[in-house]
């Protein structure tokens, strides 16, 4: 177990490389107790669970924050086909199982929570209950996900197309990779966003970039070292593992067909920030919970709150958290 010697690590948490079939994923883990899994989004890392780690451990819980495949020391297979939905559902089953435990609560963020998501939907034997932040479950449907994608705009792009042809949105976010990081966390930020009636972020003219509608100020929850190490990471490693998820929805879509319209029945909580965009385009699956997440016990909107939810509000998150995990009643050792 290599010696924790960077500053950005939480005091007393660890960080591991364990094997899955597809190589390898980083972990940083802290406590002792019943295992809950930390899933991040794009563009982040196990990072963005830096303030989670000490409440969840402090509560008794054995708290594991990821690297998902493609970011940070995980690997970083070539082939875009390997970052579909399964695969992490099967490296998120391969951590637990190398952990040495037979069953998780999952967690996730952004994408994150629709890995959690499918891994809860796929594998309830391993994943107990589930926790969505940020994204709320839709499940498969009818419709092709690049096809929705292009009846959605008008004139504009929506950002999941804008980043399905490999390379495009590389040479976008690659020549300053920290510039535009902090510029992607501000505009989701609720204290930085712009406001509302501005060209949408998540559109992009023709012919201009996905950057352009960015706004310059630092959100308040990101302190320059922190901006630097999302950078440094990314630096290293490219953004092209991270963006593949994307290039996946459609290879998703054909895998998931026999689980279309299906729910998760697990317990399960939601929490999101009031002034998240994801809470106005997926108002319907919101909606839809009764009967898409049945196991439903616990749902928060986070007032004056945006995108990044367990930054932005580190202390309430981690609270809710843990009310929810002792609700759960989970057997400890």
């Amino acid at each position: 177990m290599p010696k924790v010697t960077d500053p950005y690590t939480p005091a007393g948490a660890q960080h591991r490389l364990v094997d899955v079939p597809g190589g390898r994923i980083h972990l940083v883990e802290q406590g002792r107790g019943p295992l809950v899994l930390l899933v991040h989004g794009f563009p982040e890392s196990w990072y963005s669970w830096r303030h989670q780690l000490p409440a969840l451990a402090a509560a008794g819980y054995r708290a594991v924050a990821v690297d998902v495949r493609g970011y940070g020391r995980s690997s970083k297979p070539h082939d875009v086909a390997a970052y579909r939905m399964t695969a992490h559902v099967e490296d998120n089953v391969a951590v637990v199982r190398a952990l040495g435990e037979e069953t998780a609560v999952i967690v996730g963020h952004d994408w994150g929570a629709t890995i959690a998501a499918h891994s809860a939907l796929l594998r309830p034997d391993v994943f107990t209950a589930v926790g969505l932040l940020g994204v709320p479950y839709a499940p498969r449907n009818a419709i092709r996900p690049t096809d929705a994608f292009a009846m959605i705009g008008g004139d504009e792009e929506f950002y999941v197309g804008y980043f399905q042809e490999p390379g495009r949105a590389e040479a976008e976010i690659e020549p300053d990779v920290r510039g535009w990081l902090a510029g992607f966390y501000a505009t989701l930020s609720a204290d930085t966003m712009p406001p509302s009636g501005d060209g949408s972020v998540f559109f992009v003219p023709e012919g201009g970039q996905l950057s352009d509608r960015f706004v310059k100020d630092r959100p308040s929850w990101l302190t320059d070292a922190e901006l630097d190490y999302y950078a440094g990471e990314f630096e290293r490693t490219g953004l092209t593992g991270a963006l593949n998820r994307y290039r996946n929805v459609d290879r998703d879509w054909e895998d998931l067909a026999e689980w279309d319209g299906a729910p998760i029945t697990q317990p399960s909580l939601f929490m999101a920030g009031e002034k998240d965009a994801s809470l106005a385009w997926l108002a319907d699956a919101v909606k839809a919970f009764p009967t898409t997440l049945p196991g439903l016990v616990s749902s928060h909107i986070l007032e004056d709150c945006g995108h990044w939810v367990q930054q932005e509000r580190p202390e309430e998150v981690g609270r809710l958290l843990v009310a929810w995990l002792g609700s759960l009643r989970l057997a400890v050792r």
